[in-house]
């Protein structure tokens, strides 16, 4: 039996059981199975590594993507760059971490963007912003990154105006406020800002159309939600993984 996972946190909503679910039967690979493993604490991590068996291959969600790191034996280029893992892979006990959030976001912001060379407002700080930041700067694409904090090279919600709203016309929301069941909720920018030249992309996909994409889209926003990403992401991660079993 190969199996697969998914380790975070609230995560009874993941996408990520069903598309592979249906990637293993496309393939007929009856031995195949993708659990999620909803974790309390990132501390539990080396006990579910004792407890589930043998592992091909993890996915990592919020809020585990920077707090695994330690757990890992090495890291790929990319992975240690940005400082976020969401894909682990097993090989002869080794623990190798990488992000295929990069691969996810940038195939699909390139398909909407086109010619456009906006500039980008990331909103958030965590684990997902880095990858995200990451794939804008390898674009060479220019952001300022928002944060609830005070942090270096970042500005916070209460410094954010309308004016930097209506300059950045690519906006992404790499917070998960938004996402089921806090439906109601946006993370709290100046919308009155956002105009028909405006791409709004936000990571959450759960509900498939977050307040956040809503209030662009009423305003004449082109919106994209999280899917596309998640599912660009997860078909890297199924490449790594089977390139690691190759290699066993």
């Amino acid at each position: 039996m190969h199996k697969f996972g998914l380790i975070g946190k609230n995560i009874a909503y993941s996408f990520s059981p069903e598309y592979f679910a249906t990637k293993f039967r496309q393939l007929g690979l009856e031995d195949h199975r993708y659990e999620i493993f909803d974790l309390e604490d990132i501390s539990q991590f080396p006990e579910l590594l004792l407890t589930v068996g043998p592992l091909s291959g993890l996915n990592v969600t919020i809020p585990y993507k920077e707090a695994v790191i330690p757990y890992l034996d090495s890291l790929s280029e990319e992975a240690k760059a940005i400082g976020a893992v969401n894909t682990i892979c097993f090989s002869d006990g080794k623990l190798m971490g990488h992000n295929t959030d990069i691969q996810g976001f940038t195939k699909s912001i390139s398909s909407i963007l086109q010619e456009k060379r906006p500039k980008a407002l990331v909103l958030g700080s965590g684990g997902a912003s880095k990858a995200i930041i990451y794939a804008l700067q390898r674009m060479d694409l220019s952001f300022t990154q928002v944060s609830r904090r005070t942090q270096p090279g970042m500005i916070t919600y209460e410094s954010l105006n309308t004016d930097m709203v209506r300059s950045h016309t690519l906006i992404i929301n790499c917070t998960p406020i938004g996402t089921f069941p806090n439906i109601d909720e946006k993370p709290g920018i100046p919308y009155n800002g956002i105009t028909s030249d405006h791409i709004l992309y936000d990571l959450v996909y759960t509900p498939e159309k977050s307040a956040f994409l809503a209030d662009g889209e009423s305003r004449g926003a082109v919106i994209c939600n999280g899917l596309p990403m998640l599912e660009g992401q997860a078909e890297a991660s199924w490449k790594l993984w089977q390139s690691y079993t190759c290699r066993s």
